[in-house]
């Protein structure tokens, strides 16, 4: 195959670009995947502080790690780069878009329209993405998955609140029935060529699966994509720029795409990514050019190209860079629960650490169907159980002095053969780490922030005010439902700065009926022009609600 002309080059490798590969792959062409990140294989992620410090992308500081950290006025994002996209760190949730919600109110003139696409054409890629991805409830009615405290307890407070819950659906592969978690997952050869593991149930899906019991991006759909000779998948390729082949106004020949190829060599440098000795310039030729380099990524390039290119690329809508949303994500804590039907009340045990990051759901209505407000989603959360580790030095004045207790009666020169109770009240009740839970908020913020370049630079000026009704009812659910933990429920300290940090940016590059309305058609070409896409979070014309991950995924879909 020719390595520099393709029917198709994909920028990106996330929900949208991963989707598109196997897709236009599966469809006789021949296609290039350029991934700026590197390749994150099963027990490549990293677990110790030292390597995690450099688990942070920022090439020009000779970073090259997972996670990518956007900082605008009122708001911050974590996004991902890897082979793989978000699916390396996200906590592995595919809920439909509710059919009622595909609808959005226009943030400027308040007119109520539906969506360019509706829930009736998606439901058949919802059903291919689904499959691809092997989804699988958690396997709640069955043990050791049974045995998940926070789990039970989540469900436990939403019923007495009667809220509708569920256990959605997760990229995630869990042991068979009689099998122990940890048990070797035959499946076919992945691209990494490394053996994957059923779930572990240790909590690290946000870091990275070290195990392969996440069905990733590129454990799914690369790996199907890389068997065919069709396909060239290229990591560590940052895009730049691109340009109409023909030098014009038009993109009837397609065009060329130029890129960097990061090199590994320079981790823990300081170099000047600009620096073509440093990084000599790469070029690619296609037939169609899909952007899915994200809500973030995309929409830069677009805002990039029309400033540099005004001949090529004027023409695009003024909606690019609009209709820009969080997804309504919000995090808050539910601590120091306690459980009073015991006759003393104590520590109510919900052990975030235990289980896949989530694990359940509860979805509470929209005024569309038969709610209040805009809805929203409140889902159980974890981490890693390092992290419970980390919160025991909290309280480390009151260790040491226990600590000092203990060594004085281990050193006394009376016997002593079993000091295991000793040993045991060092670490107290473990009420801190043991007894708390975070709760996930997400929905349908109002998608009325900006998008635009200050000193070559993305800015995104998005307020919370005409949100805020919306994080309220959040607030609110996750107030009650810490309650029926008998909790106190913690609010980030960015809250009272009113700051947010999303892990879900949408929109950018909006789907409309046409381009006074949007940015491209509900089949993500981009309007007047004939071979130029995108398929990614940034085509959102307003907040999905649940986690988007399987809607992005399903509209590629359509797209391809």
């Amino acid at each position: 195959m020719d390595k520099a002309e393709f029917d198709a080059v994909v920028v990106g490798s996330g929900f949208g670009g991963s989707v598109m590969t196997y897709r236009l792959a599966e469809a006789g062409l021949r296609v290039c995947l350029l991934e700026r990140g590197q390749r994150y294989p099963p027990g490549s992620f990293p677990r110790s502080p030292y390597k995690m410090k450099r688990n942070f992308w920022d090439p020009s500081e000779g970073l090259y790690g997972i996670f990518n950290i956007w900082s605008f006025d009122n708001m911050g994002a974590v996004v991902s780069s890897g082979l793989g996209g978000g699916s390396l760190i996200y906590a592995n949730v595919l809920i439909r878009k509710p059919k009622e919600w595909f609808v959005e109110e226009d943030p400027t003139s308040g007119e109520r329209r539906p969506w360019p696409v509706q829930s009736d054409e998606l439901e058949g890629h919802y059903d291919r993405v689904e499959h691809m991805l092997g989804v699988q409830q958690y396997p709640f009615t069955r043990k050791p998955y049974s045995d998940t405290p926070k789990t039970k307890e989540f469900i436990a407070a939403a019923k007495k609140l009667g809220l509708k819950w569920n256990l959605p659906n997760l990229a995630v592969t869990f042991a068979n029935e009689g099998e122990e978690p940890g048990e070797p997952i035959q499946d076919a050869q992945n691209i990494h060529g490394i053996p994957r593991y059923t779930c572990r149930l240790v909590g690290e899906c946000n870091i990275g699966c070290n195990y392969g019991s996440k069905n990733t991006l590129d454990l799914t759909y690369l790996s199907e994509a890389a068997k065919r000779p069709n396909v060239d998948i290229r990591s560590l390729c940052e895009v730049r720029s691109f340009e109409p082949r023909n030098g014009g106004a038009s993109d009837s020949e397609g065009y060329t795409v130029h890129y960097v190829k990061h090199d590994l060599r320079h981790e823990g440098k300081r170099i000047d990514t600009d620096d073509p000795n440093i990084l000599p310039p790469q070029t690619v030729t296609t037939k169609r050019l899909i952007l899915s380099a994200g809500t973030l990524g995309s929409t830069f390039l677009l805002l990039k190209m029309r400033k540099k290119n005004p001949r090529a690329f004027a023409k695009i809508s003024t909606q690019l860079g609009k209709r820009f949303g969080g997804n309504g994500d919000i995090l808050m804590l539910a601590s120091k629960a306690k459980d009073s039907t015991r006759s003393r009340k104590k520590p109510r045990i919900i052990d975030p650490s235990y289980g896949p990051v989530i694990t359940s759901s509860v979805r509470i209505s929209a005024s569309e169907d038969g709610g209040k407000g805009r809805g929203h989603y409140v889902q159980d959360g974890g981490y890693p159980e390092f992290v419970n580790w980390n919160l025991r030095t909290i309280n480390t004045p009151l260790k040491a002095v226990r600590f000092l207790l203990f060594l004085r009666k281990w050193l006394n020169r009376d016997p002593e053969t079993d000091m295991g109770a000793e040993a045991a009240r060092l670490f107290g009740n473990a009420e801190l780490s043991a007894s708390k839970l975070p709760l996930l908020g997400m929905g349908r913020d109002v998608p009325d922030g900006s998008m635009e370049l200050r000193d070559g630079k993305l800015n995104i000026d998005w307020h919370s005010r005409a949100s805020y009704p919306y994080f309220r009812g959040v607030r609110d659910t996750m107030r009650s439902l810490a309650e029926k933990l008998e909790a106190r429920l913690w609010d980030t300290p960015l809250w009272w700065l009113s700051r947010f940090i999303t892990v879900h940016p949408l929109g950018g590059c909006p789907m409309g009926r046409d381009e006074t309305e949007g940015v491209v058609d509900s089949y993500g070409k981009v309007f007047k022009f004939d071979r130029l896409y995108v398929a990614d979070g940034s085509v959102m014309p307003g907040p999905v609600g649940p986690n988007p991950s399987l809607t992005i995924a399903a509209l590629a879909d359509r797209f391809a």
